[in-house]
């Protein structure tokens, strides 16, 4: 059997350092989580603290089931209206965001969720965060109800340039 290269390069994938910053963050954060919550049965009782993840479990599901029958209803309004208003992003995702942090058995992702829910601390914390990182949350969101025309909400002052595009598919590297 004879091996033949490859008609492309093979490129190595190096990860940046705040990859391996967030690598590293991931494999850890788990055992934090339950660290604390080992501590919050050691200094109360076992009890409690299994009632705390049950306690987080059943609020965090209710509170997804019904802000998303709400997201619903006001999604079927905005789309007779023409338009999805920042609010309906921000703050209803928000609380969905909240529940599933909830749901999450930690104490560390309950104090999250909680600076999620709560408006004011979740806008400070997106006041402190870097520039970089607040442009990246920026969202804009469009509805056509005909071809032609269209009406749009931006979280941003940006400028959004419309156009058609055509697919190139890419050609076989010459041999």
């Amino acid at each position: 059997m004879v091996h033949q290269k490859p008609s492309h390069p093979v490129e190595r994938v190096t990860l940046r350092p705040h990859s391996q910053w967030m690598q590293w963050f991931f494999l850890l954060f788990p055992f934090f989580e339950l660290w604390t919550l080992i501590e919050l049965g050691a200094a109360t009782s076992p009890l409690l603290a299994i009632g705390w993840v049950v306690l987080g479990i059943v609020l965090g599901m209710s509170m997804i089931r019904r802000q998303g029958l709400n997201m619903i209803r006001q999604a079927q309004r905005d789309a007779e209206g023409g338009f999805i208003t920042p609010r309906f992003l921000g703050d209803d995702l928000a609380v969905v965001t909240s529940g599933f942090l909830l749901m999450v058995p930690g104490l560390v992702t309950d104090l999250l969720a909680l600076v999620v829910l709560v408006g004011p601390l979740r806008r400070g914390l997106l006041g402190i965060a870097p520039a970089q990182y607040r442009s990246q949350a920026s969202f804009h969101a469009e509805y056509r109800s005909d071809g032609a025309g269209s009406e749009s909400t931006t979280s941003t002052d940006r400028v959004t340039i419309e156009g058609d595009f055509k697919r190139v598919e890419d050609r076989d590297p010459p041999a």
